[in-house]
């Protein structure tokens, strides 16, 4: 049987850096294919070379056993190959019908897409004021549109909810029923198990493996992205973590949240942050945690309710309000956090020169000093220090807490960091998360994967219809108990089943 896709020995460099050295993928007709590995493997990379977004340096790309031209997506979606990338694809200012329009993609194709997911929305609407979840499964509906041959889906469910996540597993079965094909990429290596046929493992740039994820599970498929040695060591790290975690509820407050209500979905929510520990939130997609933080870090005012930092109220009318009073944002979407055309230092150092009060000289041995030591501490890499925007998913995540890191802060407020990141780099998340808090920081965490809440928190508190129906310690938080209290079937005041 004609493989629906063959690639071999795709090559690609960005200067000193080698983004594929050698990499080989082979999907076949009806199939639902995994492309697996670390952050920084090359996954994406090879995604957008077979899908004519860049140019491959070497190797060949076979579409039905020919090779054709592959010089750019339109030519890509001529010969049935629809990538849905990271990022979605729309420009922020543009309405959902502009945007389709500037693409030539056929509206009421989307639309039949669309209700056939059971969703609905107004192309009216501007590009940036839609949902990121409802944006990602628009870019779904998009690629379908076109009746690919392989519909190639990149880190699709990192800002998906579970109900959103079933929907995209759905239309994979579709495909594979219609003798159509999928690559998918996640790093949620359950998803890869319950869904996949296959799954071809790049590391460093090459291709180390394909194998049936059902036969040995995670473990292998771990073994196959990091090695064995480093799967080993990971294990041991994943043990000493979730040993590590206990209840720290004895420090000193850091912030109180009192009946805070922001818009329509955050309707009375209550809670103590206390230096030293670190507090889980847990919530289904929309049920107020995004108004919760965005108030947090000052991009939005509350209706009502306080926030004290200190014991000191807080009443930020922007995000430097909130820097100042010593609350720091850690984003799920690296993009916007990030000056990408920078390079890794500027990136780290920039919100010091916030505190500059007047012109004069910069000590910028100290800015150095600083900036190394979070560089070290969180293990950047930098081999593309010129501009992060040429670092891996993981690294811009890094990027992005070493800045908080160099100036300092009093509360960390950690909305979904390891989204889309590799599970090595998660667990250096973990342990640095963990040992900031032992030095004494005050961290508030929400994730949209229910398994790390044990692995990270201290305690973890549930939010569901914009209240707190649910506390529990964090060695507690399983994912049935969360469950429970996410679907609002524990109320505040009674104990977690």
């Amino acid at each position: 049987m004609t493989a629906i896709l063959e690639a071999r020995d795709v090559a690609k460099r960005y200067g000193p850096v080698i983004a594929l050295r050698s990499a080989n993928l082979t999907v076949a007709p009806g199939e639902v294919h995994a492309l697996l590995g670390a952050n920084g493997a090359g996954k994406s990379t090879l995604v957008k070379a077979l899908t004519g977004v860049i140019r491959a340096d070497g190797g060949t790309v076979a579409v039905d056993g020919a090779q054709p031209k592959i010089g750019s997506p339109a030519q890509a979606a001529r010969i049935g190959l629809a990538p849905v990338f990271q990022d979605p694809a729309l420009l922020p200012d543009l309405t959902v019908a502009q945007n389709l329009r500037l693409t030539r993609t056929p509206r009421e194709r989307v639309h039949e897409r669309l209700r056939a997911m059971d969703l609905d929305l107004d192309f009216n609407e501007r590009a940036g004021d839609v949902p990121l979840p409802m944006l990602r499964m628009l870019d779904l509906a998009r690629a379908l549109s076109r009746d690919p041959k392989l519909l190639l889906l990149d880190e699709i469910t990192a800002a998906l909810p579970s109900d959103l996540s079933e929907r995209v597993f759905a239309v994979m079965r579709d495909q594979k029923e219609l003798g159509r094909s999928v690559l998918f990429i996640t790093h949620r290596l359950a998803e890869v198990i319950a869904t996949c046929d296959r799954a071809t493992v790049l590391r460093d740039g090459a291709d180390v493996g394909t194998l049936v994820p059902q036969e040995g599970g995670e473990e292998r498929i771990v073994e196959y992205m990091l090695g064995p040695e480093a799967a080993r060591a990971e294990a041991r790290a994943a043990e000493t973590d979730e040993a590590e975690v206990k209840e720290r509820t004895e420090g000193e407050p850091v912030v109180d949240v009192g009946g805070l209500a922001v818009g329509s979905r955050l309707v009375d929510v209550s809670f103590t942050l206390r230096a030293g520990e670190i507090l889980g939130v847990a919530a289904l997609e929309g049920q107020g945690q995004d108004d919760l933080f965005a108030a947090l870090s000052g991009q939005r005012s509350p209706d009502r309710g306080s926030i004290a930092v200190h014991g000191t109220p807080m009443r930020a009318r922007h995000p430097y309000d909130a820097i100042r009073a010593g609350l720091v944002l850690v984003p799920a979407d690296r993009v916007q956090a990030l000056l990408p055309q920078r390079s890794i230092a500027e990136n780290i150092a920039a919100p010091r020169y916030n505190r500059v009060r007047r012109w004069g000289p910069i000590n910028m041995r100290a800015e150095h000093r600083r900036v190394g030591k979070a560089v070290g501490d969180l293990q950047i890499d930098t081999r593309a220090a010129r501009q992060v925007r040429r670092l891996s998913g993981g690294n811009q995540q890094k990027v992005t807490i070493a800045r908080w890191l160099a100036q300092g802060f009093g509360a960390l407020l950690c909305f979904d960091p390891t989204r889309g990141i590799d599970i090595g780099t998660k667990r250096q998340v973990y342990s640095l998360l963990r040992s900031l808090a032992d030095d004494g920081a005050a961290i508030l965490f929400f994730s949209s994967e229910l398994t790390e809440f044990p692995l990270v928190c201290d305690r973890v508190i549930t939010i569901f219809g914009g209240r707190v129906t649910g506390e529990l310690p964090g060695a507690a938080a399983d994912e049935a108990s969360l469950l429970y209290a996410m679907h609002g079937l524990v109320s505040a005041d009674e104990p977690a089943a």
